[in-house]
């Protein structure tokens, strides 16, 4: 087991569907070019960059907007399944080898139909790597947090939730949450919090918080609608109640399928995992089920770690899987 110290870890540190149309967008704050990042100084932890990265796609009537908190990289010890050295000449294979790891970014997507606005979880907002910058992000497309109506959270890890509770605080005051049961059972049991190793200590901390903080949550069972065009797809397997998020209209669709997929890993073998996994059997058997079907069905999806956007499609190759980047800019 490698060293996975909070200190260490933040430092190293029926599918049913249909591929969805890809239409026009923009980037970085909302033009076609690059725009300058904002003037006021960036939290400490904040990724230091010279744009806010941003990313709109149309699924029929909904603006989906992919927004970033920042990133950490994963040190190659983290990949059940396979040796380090073996995950690192992966990378070295995809030229996206670093000497701390593989890097994951936070991606977060913003769901808008025209009355609502719902986010897609918050970020590890400063408590892993370099992160923090959703807030910015928002701002560049001239939101605030309290203008957020709701909140899905894909499972209860810090990475996915420390948006929320930053600071100690109910950082989207105005919205529902919808979270699997399942997962608020888990992360709010004292006992399996006494159970767990150093490293999730933080996610039970949050979790915690999370349930003190928000008195709208919404403890959600199973597959639904959460509002019209916008449902609940069961991905259990990375936490007892790992969700993901379908979004339909018009004949287009796409599935933010949260950690499901991982880079330089994944979609190329089910059987490599991340060491946060609560059941590594039950994670394999989501992703043998979901990547051939999704391939099947050249379903476009939006995965959390995966380089920002996070937008693309499993495809099969020769007898192979592997992650398709999709077209983002300028479709028609």
């Amino acid at each position: 087991m490698p060293d996975l110290s909070r200190r260490a870890f933040a430092s190293g540190l029926s599918l049913g569907i249909l591929g969805g149309g890809v239409l026009p967008l923009v980037t970085s704050a909302g033009s076609a070019t690059a725009a300058p990042a904002q003037t006021s100084a960036p939290a400490p932890t904040a990724p230091a960059a010279s744009v806010t990265p941003l990313a709109q796609i149309r699924i029929g009537r909904f603006t989906v907007t992919a927004l970033t908190d920042g990133y950490a990289d994963m040190p190659y010890t983290f990949f059940p399944g396979r040796t380090a050295a073996q995950v690192e000449q992966t990378a070295v294979a995809q030229f996206v080898a670093r000497p701390s790891g593989v890097r994951f970014v936070f991606n977060q997507y913003l769901i808008e139909d025209g009355t609502r606005r719902i986010l897609l979880d918050t970020g590890p907002a400063g408590s892993i790597g370099q992160t923090g910058a959703l807030p910015q992000a928002l701002a560049a497309i001239g939101l605030r947090r309290d203008q957020i109506d709701a909140v899905i959270v894909t499972h209860m890890h810090e990475d996915h939730l420390g948006g929320l509770v930053v600071g100690g605080k109910n950082n989207y005051p105005n919205a529902e949450l919808f979270i699997d049961r399942r997962d608020v059972t888990h992360w709010t049991d004292p006992a399996k919090q006494a159970g767990a190793p150093e490293y999730l200590q933080n996610s039970f901390r949050m979790s915690a918080a999370v349930a003190k903080l928000y008195p709208r949550l919404q403890a959600i069972d199973g597959e639904r609608e959460v509002a019209p065009g916008i449902s609940i797809v069961d991905l259990t397997g990375h936490t007892p109640g790992h969700i993901g998020v379908r979004i339909a209209d018009a004949g287009q669709s796409l599935i933010m399928v949260s950690d499901m997929l991982f880079p330089v890993v994944h979609p190329q073998a089910t059987d490599v995992g991340f060491v946060f996994e609560q059941d590594r059997a039950a994670a394999q058997s989501m992703r043998d089920r979901f990547f051939s079907r999704a391939a099947s069905e050249g379903a476009l999806i939006a995965a959390t770690h995966m380089p920002f956007p996070g937008l693309g499609r499993i495809v099969a190759d020769r007898g192979q899987m592997r992650w398709q980047v999709a077209d983002w800019a300028w479709q028609s």
